[in-house]
């Protein structure tokens, strides 16, 4: 029986991606996974959607392709196809991110390629045990992610005062650089970076397409860091964002959001220094930037900051103390060929 006769056998048995096979026939080998899934993916466009709605329509494509009644909800399982073994990945770049587990050397990894125009253009699937040579770290990084469950509305201050010792007064901030250390002559309050935001409120940019998290982020830095007085918006990628001001951004368009390696309450001591004393990572300050999205357009609709220290009281952490952890394997460039 070759891939085409079981897919239309699983297409007349009306099997779904979570029913036992009947028969071990219509399993299919790695290599006739691999042959119907690039028979009849590459092409598909997922371009314009948002990621979570992305996620859904490729999977749904995905048993479309492969014979399965489309179920009326994906569950959170692992693998997530179960009866086939295997799992998907949408990649627009070479850096796979796998989350919350190791990588299972009798699983199968569909790894699925976009090109710029969030058209399908490659598909690999790998086994486990093959895909476990490329990750030369074996180890998860940690992750934290806090979530937004009351909207953010117009300017909002979530911390009744700063964490370190600010005083409220005129700055100039034209001649430094937003790289600099902080010092008590250049560091802004709360309520001072508050009344510097309202401008950016309804401001409108280019969505630039889902993937695009990155390009979306830069924007938002730039202008927050002209509002704020600086004529350069130097970024070098490190935490936080705007260490002169101690300002990390977060751009939100999902009510999901990552926080990186760094959970916003931690008390421990970071390598910036501010008036002789260490700054700790619950010191920072977070600008969260809520946007709308209409027609590839993003608005901003509502900003909040405040401390580390209360970023949870506003935000709460996924899963209380859990943390999110991920492997990334940068996968090679000749991955697809």
């Amino acid at each position: 029986m070759n891939w085409q006769e079981k897919i239309n056998e699983i297409r007349i048995l009306k099997l779904n991606i979570y029913d036992k096979l009947p028969k071990n026939e219509l399993f299919f080998t790695t290599e006739e996974l691999s042959d119907a899934l690039k028979n009849g993916l590459i092409g598909f466009s997922l371009a314009g959607m948002p990621l979570r709605t992305r996620s859904k329509i490729f999977k749904t494509k995905v048993c479309e392709v492969l014979g399965y009644i489309v179920p009326k909800s994906f569950i959170k399982c692992q693998p997530r196809f179960v009866n086939q073994n295997f799992d998907t990945y949408v990649q627009k770049n070479y850096n796979l991110q796998i989350w919350n587990e190791e990588i299972d050397p009798k699983r199968r990894y569909v790894i699925v390629k976009l090109n710029e125009d969030d058209i399908i253009n490659a598909v690999k699937v790998i086994t486990g045990e093959e895909l476990v040579k490329l990750d030369k770290t074996g180890t998860l990084t940690h992750k934290y992610q806090a979530r937004i469950e009351r909207k953010i509305d117009g300017i909002e201050i979530f911390s009744e005062k700063d964490s370190i010792n600010i005083l409220p007064h005129k700055h100039c901030l034209a001649y430094i650089s937003p790289l600099a250390m902080p010092n008590k002559y250049s560091v802004l309050s709360l309520t001072e970076i508050a009344g510097k935001l309202p401008e950016l409120l309804q401001h409108r940019f280019s969505f630039l397409g889902a993937t695009q998290e990155r390009k979306r982020g830069g924007h938002i830095h730039v202008m927050l860091c002209k509002v704020l007085g600086y004529t350069s918006s130097e970024d070098d990628g490190q935490f936080p964002d705007i260490k002169n001001q101690l300002i990390e951004v977060k751009l939100q368009t999902s009510p999901t959001i990552d926080l990186g390696q760094y959970s916003p309450s931690d008390e421990s001591p970071t390598e910036i220094v501010y008036e002789g004393k260490r700054v700790r990572h619950c010191d920072v300050r977070y600008v969260v930037f809520s946007a709308k999205i209409e027609n590839d357009v993003a608005t901003i609709t509502g900003i909040a900051l405040g401390n580390g220290f209360d970023f949870y009281t506003r935000f709460p952490q996924f899963g209380g103390k859990v943390v999110n952890k991920k492997i990334q394997i940068p996968l090679p460039f000749d991955f697809f060929d």
